[in-house]
């Protein structure tokens, strides 16, 4: 059965070198890509109440630790470059697993315990990376046509993804070293198309090769090739500047109109149920020790304001530095009648959807850039942005930076 498969998957380029260059060239951006992942998940805070949604998730939790707000550019370094990262990655998955496809389809599928215990590990990373992938390059797109939450089953689906990451690493890697030192690099991309020839032996060489119509060497540039294009026009929406008008898989970057509101828009006003009508009869409600004080727009504008420039970040992995001015979280904490050593509960007045309430920590509550913003690069807020008010965190998700702010709870120590 075996040597029939072999027959079935005629390349020449198929064996062990391949598949052990193609596994060193994930091997540590993928680590990458998962410490990076982890990370995201870090800085939504989830210990807070409220902040996270995921049953179960407290092993899977082991490693939080309170996001910082210093570099106030961290959450848009950290998720830009897991985002592009992960993007430039896909051609050379789908080349490993071409490299593979014949372990994939062998038969009997199953020979021994071992065996057994093999495929299944092979299982669960395929399976692991596949569906990482896509629903996370369907976030990006904002195409939830998954029947389940992103965040719950991307963080599930991503430990699933680590623990037979490391368990096939561990059992391959010793493979990788010995076929990579059995023919110098230098050598098989030196190769030509007309000189190519199969690995002298594997399970995943073919038995009955076909002619080469190309080398190893092509068959990297095209890999190569097509990551860096992917990651060309992806990247420029991490980025402030002219290369965001190449960031073709950016959809927030279509047709933003022009001015200092003219930045990307995950969730528009009316998607959230809010009418100018609505903001226009605003009053923000601020609770604490002191007792509920309600304050409208321009009583807000009447108190000391602060401008910072701070980029806002998604999980999508676009982000845009702005110019914000508002008044500082922390003074609106001692105006509640709080102290250093308390932190806010913000609530939009959004009509529903997810992420319309925030707890932030005290770190983010008392950082001197953290804004209840009112104005961007001087201009009032329009509806889509917040309007009347939105809160700015330095260093968090943009879904922390809520808009269209109707409470804030003050929550002591």
């Amino acid at each position: 059965m075996e040597i029939r498969e072999r027959t079935i998957w005629r390349s020449p380029l198929r064996g062990p070198w391949l598949t052990a260059a193609l596994g060193l060239a994930l091997l540590v951006p993928l680590v990458v890509v998962i410490v990076t992942g982890l990370l995201s998940y870090a800085a939504y805070e989830p210990n807070l109440p409220g902040n996270d949604a995921t049953p179960g998730k407290e092993l899977l939790g082991f490693y939080l630790f309170d996001w910082p707000t210093d570099p106030p550019w961290l959450y848009r370094l950290t998720q830009g470059a897991h985002v592009a990262l992960g993007i430039a990655l896909v051609p050379v998955v789908l080349a490993k697993l071409w490299s593979v496809i014949p372990k994939l389809f062998e038969l009997p599928p199953v020979r021994s315990i071992g065996h057994a215990l093999e495929r299944a590990s092979l299982l669960l990373l395929v399976g692991g990376i596949v569906f990482e992938f896509v629903t996370g390059i369907l976030n990006i797109q904002v195409f939830y046509v998954f029947p389940f939450s992103f965040y719950t089953a991307h963080l599930y689906g991503a430990w699933v993804f680590i623990g037979a990451f490391v368990a096939h690493v561990l059992l391959k890697f010793p493979t990788m070293v010995r076929s990579l030192r059995a023919r110098p690099v230098r050598e098989v991309l030196a190769t030509s198309t007309a000189d190519t020839r199969p690995d002298p032996d594997g399970p995943l060489v073919a038995t009955d090769p076909s002619p080469p119509t190309m080398s190893r060497r092509g068959a990297a540039a095209f890999v190569g090739a097509a990551s860096a294009t992917l990651f060309g026009l992806y990247v420029g929406q991490t980025l402030d500047g002219p290369l965001r008008r190449t960031a073709l898989f950016a959809p927030h970057d279509r047709d933003l109109g022009e001015g200092a509101n003219a930045f990307p828009v995950n969730k528009t006003a009316e998607t959230a149920g809010v009418t100018r009508a609505r903001a226009d009869a605003w009053r923000l409600e601020l609770a604490g020790p002191s007792g509920t004080q309600r304050f409208t727009r321009a009583d807000l504008a009447a108190l000391p304001q602060h401008t910072y420039d701070l980029p806002i970040a998604c999980v999508e992995g676009w982000s845009i530095s702005c110019t914000w001015t508002g008044v500082r979280l922390a003074d609106l904490v001692r105006l509640a009648g709080g102290s250093t050593q308390d932190r806010l509960f913000v609530e939009s007045f959004q009509a529903g959807g997810a992420f319309g309430q925030v707890s932030l920590s005290v770190g983010q509550s008392q950082a001197d850039e953290s804004l209840l913003a009112l104005f961007v690069g001087g201009e009032e807020l329009s509806l889509d942005h917040g309007y009347p008010a939105r809160t700015i965190i330095p260093a968090a998700p943009g879904v922390h930076a809520t808009k269209w702010v109707g409470r804030l709870t003050v929550v002591t120590a």
